[in-house]
């Protein structure tokens, strides 16, 4: 079984599966109401968020930049990235790594 990182419209879930249409049909079980976006497969058997990217130090809170883009942009991912890159200047991978590691701790 592989892990599995799978979006829709309205969540993002990880999940195990034999393979991609595996994925996509827990999806559709548990959330027959969203849309699939995009399916990947992760490279490691585990799911890592990194603190340094979230900005967090020791047992501080996530990424207050982070939340704010998303706060601005009503939720909707793809903006809160383009927010994220012109607020701080990063680059496209890393915005999205904190946009979407910050939408996984339940923003």
């Amino acid at each position: 079984m592989a892990l599995f990182e799978i979006e829709t419209d309205a969540h993002i879930m990880i999940a195990w599966a034999d393979d991609q249409a595996g994925a996509e049909a827990i999806t559709r079980r548990s959330y027959p109401e969203d849309h699939i976006k995009r399916v990947a497969k992760r490279p490691h058997d585990v799911w890592v968020i990194s603190k340094r990217l979230l900005g967090i130090e020791g047992t501080g809170e996530p990424c207050d930049k982070a939340r704010d883009c998303l706060s601005r942009s009503s939720g909707d991912k793809v903006h809160a990235i383009r927010l994220y890159m012109q607020d701080t200047g990063t680059d496209l991978h890393e915005a999205q790594r904190v946009i979407e590691t910050n939408m996984s701790l339940g923003w």
